[in-house]
Formats: structure tokens, sequence, C-alpha cells
């Protein structure tokens, strides 16, 4: 096998380019009255990555950079605007659309945010759970369905005797089990977790955690896993990828970025951080506040809270450059400046 072949193979999720691009303009007859143009939401803007098998891949950013668009695109929620997304070797987009996408929706599943939200209030876990086994036609027997519910809350921690229970019975922790448990029924391959432990508490948030870093080396699971906390993403991923206004800023190894991070924005981040040996030091909060993404600034996005910003920063777009290692959007950086 040659080694574009191998690294082929390695590699389960491609992203080339993907962009999405919202329409919020205000209705129609209002915009001839005001004579204001659409208005138009880049959410995503040109993302590019791609996840090994059986890796982690971790996105961060602050709220609205596109982090949970980038989640549905991946899972066919949305469409692209531009772009694409190719998972073991096929264009998603357009097999979900074909055929196909039936099949390749049980080889991608996702685990929601809100473990409130993402159940049905009415149904028993038992049904939540036998949804996906139903629907795609995996277990059709009654007894061997009831089996098939109990194995999977055992595997996340949980007893077979759950089932008969509704959500309601549940803690935030226990729901989002039940949750993980609807979306691995279909054995999938690649799991995108959009931040699934925000809206549980801290303590609860490391078992979830550990049962899902467990399954993954049990069944050589590949995830994308979006979160703000990173301390989650330390813990979790295996690579980093940090979202400023849609677009992808800095992309490296974990341990390299953790160590060494190069983008200023990236460095704003973890110097908020509270450091447990750095007590009295002060801390560094997040400079000025994130812009309005329906009117982003020219240039790189990120220069106006940039404390190295140039006149080159406020015009041209940089782009996501292998430098040392890491791949990294910033002028400052590719000029040596920082």
């Amino acid at each position: 096998m040659s080694t574009e072949a191998a690294v082929e193979t390695r590699t389960l999720v491609e992203v080339h380019d993907l962009a999405k691009t919202f329409d919020v303009s205000a209705p129609w007859l209002n915009r001839v009255l005001e004579r204001r143009p659409r208005t138009l939401l880049h959410a995503v803007d040109g993302v590019s990555f791609s996840i090994e098998r059986g890796k982690t891949l971790a996105l961060v950013g602050e709220s609205g950079c596109g982090k949970s668009t980038v989640a549905r695109l991946l899972v066919g929620l949305y469409a692209p605007s531009r772009g694409s997304v190719t998972f073991d070797g096929q264009d998603a987009h357009a097999t979900f659309a074909s055929g196909q996408g039936r099949a390749l929706r049980k080889r991608i599943q996702m685990i929601f945010q809100d473990p409130y939200a993402s159940l049905n209030p009415r149904w028993k876990v038992q049904d939540i759970v036998a949804e996906p086994l139903l629907e795609h036609g995996l277990v059709t027997d009654g007894d061997a369905l009831l089996d098939r519910v109990g194995e999977l809350l055992q595997s996340v921690g949980l007893s077979p005797l759950d089932r008969v229970k509704y959500p309601h019975q549940f803690s935030g922790g226990q729901r989002q089990r039940i949750s993980i448990a609807r979306a691995l029924a279909t054995a999938p391959e690649f799991l995108v977790c959009d931040e699934p432990t925000s809206a549980l508490d801290v303590s609860v948030q490391a078992q979830v955690l550990n049962i899902m870093k467990d399954l993954q080396r049990e069944r050589g699971l590949t995830y994308l896993f979006i979160s703000h906390n990173l301390a989650v993403v330390r813990h979790v991923s295996d690579s980093v990828g940090v979202m400023y206004l849609g677009r992808i800023v800095e992309i490296a190894e974990k341990r390299e970025l953790f160590e060494s991070p190069r983008h200023p924005y990236t460095r704003m981040l973890l110097d908020a951080i509270p450091q447990m040996h750095a007590v009295g030091r002060a801390r560094t909060p997040v400079q000025g506040e994130v812009p309005n993404p329906l009117s982003p600034p020219p240039g790189c996005t990120f220069h106006p809270r940039c404390p190295h910003a140039n006149e080159r920063c406020k015009v041209e777009r940089p782009k996501l450059l292998q430098i040392g290692g890491i791949r990294v959007a910033c002028h400052a950086v590719e000029e040596g400046r920082i």
C-alpha cells in the first residue's frame, strides 16, 4: 500500500472549505419600503480539517463562532453553501441525498447539547432507544428489541430496568447517557458530540466524559467533540481546532496547542483558564467583544481584539498555513512577529 493510500485509509472524515450562509433578511416588503439589501450570515466560512479513525478532534471557541453549525453540516441536518464533507472516501452530502443516505446515517450519529430538549418527554426510555433500531430495521423481534435496549442502557452505566421509565424521572447526567445509548444503537463509526456536557454539573460531566472515552476504546469510535470548555477538551481530545467567527484560526495536536499556542486568540483563551499552581497571579481576561457576525471586520476578523495587529491584518484575510507543525491563520505568526 502506498503512503498516500495508507493516509487515506487512516482518515475517516475529511472536511474541505466548508461554508454555510443563512439568509436572515427582513421580510421582502419591509426591505422594499426601507430600501434595505438582503442580510446574510456567514455562520461557517471556509473550514477545513480531517479526523483519523478512532481519534477525537475537538472544536473550541466562544459562543456564536459556528461550532454547532459545523456539527449539523457533518451529520446532514444542514446542506453546505460551499465545500465538501468526505466520509470514508465518499461525498457525504451527495450520499445523504441519494438512496444510500439511510446506510450512511447508520454510520454517523449525533449527541445533542441539551439532554432535556433532545428526549421526547412522552416516550419511555425503551421507545427512545429502540427508535433507531426500528427505523433502520436492525431489530424487529419484540424480545430481541427489549434485550438490545437493555444492553445499550447497560453500556452507558444505566440499568436495563430503566427502560420502563420516562425522561423526567432521570437527572441531567442520566438523560445524557440515554442520548448516548440512542446514538450507539446503530453501531456508528463516527459520533458528532455538540457540547454534550455543557448543561451538566462538573462532577456529572466527568462521569459522562469517562463513559465516552471508554466507549471509544471499546468500539474504536471517531469523535468530533464540540466545546467551549478547554479543561474538557484537554481531557478528551487528540487534536484541537480553534474557531473564531466561522473560521478555524489554529489547529494542532492537543499537547502542542496547549503547551505552545501560536495564534493570539488561542493564547487569549488559554490565559483565561485558572491555574492551580499560579496562586496570586492575575488571570488575563479574554479581551474585547466578539464582533457582530452580520458585519464582521475586514481582513483578519480578530484584528480589533489583537495586540499584534498591523495594517496588513486589517485588509488581508490570513490563510491557514502549516507553520512549525501547527496550522495557523495569522499574519503575525507568518511574519515572525510573535
